[in-house]
């Protein structure tokens, strides 16, 4: 039973990453849709800092 083990132990590991990637993923979009929804323009600068360090702001 030890090759059944080796087997589905890997198994598990990806399918852990796999999921917590994609519930990374489902965090940063509900804090999108927040900054997208929010009036304030500090709120949309600190966004683009977030999302694109290589933004200007001169």
């Amino acid at each position: 039973m030890g090759w059944l083990y080796s087997f589905l132990s890997p198994l598990k590991k990806l399918w852990g990453k796999l999921r917590s990637t994609k519930r990374t993923r489902r965090g940063i979009y509900v804090l999108y849709e927040d900054v997208k929804s929010c009036s304030c323009e500090d709120v949309h600068a600190l966004w683009t800092l977030l999302v694109d360090p290589d933004a200007n702001f001169a």
